[in-house]
C-alpha cells in the first residue's frame, strides 16, 4: 500500500490523537507568536484590549446617536461583547484561506501532521480572544457590574461553542482555500457583507422584515449566545447544546476531510 493510500485511511480518532500528543508544541508556538507580535513595545498585548476599547468607545458613540439609543450603558455593553466576538471569529475565518500557502515551506519539507497548523493557528486565535476579551469585559463592567460573575457561571458554555467554531470553520476554508485560489479575494467581501448584516451595531428588531437574515447567518448565531448569556445571565440550553451538536460534527468532517487532502495538500500550495 502507497504512503499516500495510507494517508487516506487515516482515522479521524487518530489525527486527533496525533494534535493532542503534539498539544505543547502547538500551544507553545501560538505563545511565541503571541508574545512576538508586541515585542519591544511598552504595553504588550493591552494593544489587543486597547485597540478594541477605542472602536467600541467611537462606535458607541456614533451609532448611539445614530439609532437615538434610550439606555446607553446596556447599549456599550451589547455593542462591547458583540464587537470582541466578532472580530475573533473575523480574524480566524478571515485568515484561514491562506493558512497553508503561508506554511507551505513546513508542509513540502516536514512530514508534520497539517493538523498542527490548524491548532497552532486556533490556540493563537484563542489567546488573543481571552486577552482582549477580559479586558474588555473589565471596562464594560463599569456599565453592567455582574458580567464576570456570568461569564464564570454561565459563559463557558456559549464561548465553548465559539472556541469550536473558530477551529473547524476556518480548517474547512483552509483546505477549500487550498484547492480554490479564488477563496482569497471573496472571503473578506463576504465577511464585510455578513457584518453588516449582523445585528452587532444594532439590534435585530432594526432590521425589520429582513431579520430573517440573522437567523440563518451562521456566524452571528455563534456570537449571539455568547451575548445573551454574559448581558442576561442565564444559557439558552436549547440553542447551545444545538450548537454544540453541530459544532462537534463539524470538528469531526474537517478532520476527516484533512485526512483526505493531505496527500495532495504538497501539490496545491
Amino acid at each position: 500500500m502507497t504512503v499516500s493510500a495510507l494517508m487516506r485511511r487515516r482515522s479521524v480518532r487518530s489525527t486527533l490523537r496525533e494534535a493532542w500528543r503534539l498539544r505543547r508544541v502547538w500551544w507553545f508556538t501560538a505563545t511565541a507568536r503571541t508574545k512576538a507580535r508586541f515585542a519591544r513595545t511598552f504595553l504588550g498585548s493591552f494593544w489587543l484590549g486597547l485597540s478594541n476599547l477605542f472602536s467600541i468607545a467611537a462606535l458607541a458613540l456614533v451609532y448611539g446617536t445614530v439609532f437615538k439609543v434610550q439606555d446607553f450603558n446596556t447599549y456599550v455593553v451589547y455593542l462591547g461583547i458583540g464587537l470582541v466576538a466578532w472580530n475573533s471569529i473575523a480574524a480566524a475565518v478571515g485568515s484561514a484561506p491562506s493558512l497553508f500557502e503561508h506554511n507551505h515551506a513546513h508542509v513540502h519539507n516536514t512530514s508534520l501532521n497539517p493538523i498542527f497548523y490548524t491548532l497552532e493557528e486556533w490556540a493563537f486565535q484563542v489567546q488573543t480572544f481571552i486577552q482582549s476579551f477580559l479586558m474588555v469585559l473589565l471596562a464594560l463592567s463599569y456599565f453592567q457590574h455582574d458580567l464576570f460573575l456570568n461569564l464564570i457561571i454561565y459563559g463557558w458554555f456559549p464561548i465553548l461553542n465559539l472556541f469550536l467554531f473558530i477551529y473547524w470553520f476556518p480548517m474547512m476554508l483552509c483546505l477549500f482555500g487550498a484547492r480554490y485560489r479564488d477563496l482569497y479575494q471573496l472571503v473578506p467581501i463576504i465577511l464585510q457583507l455578513v457584518f453588516l448584516l449582523s445585528p452587532i451595531l444594532y439590534q435585530k428588531k432594526n432590521l425589520g422584515a429582513m431579520g430573517w437574515t440573522a437567523n440563518v447567518n451562521p456566524l452571528y448565531r455563534i456570537l449571539s449566545p455568547v451575548r445573551h448569556t454574559l448581558m442576561a445571565g442565564e444559557v439558552q440550553w436549547l440553542v447551545c447544546f444545538g450548537l454544540l451538536g453541530i459544532n462537534l460534527i463539524g470538528v469531526f468532517l474537517a478532520v476527516k476531510l484533512l485526512n483526505k487532502e493531505r496527500p495532495n495538500l504538497p501539490f496545491l500550495i
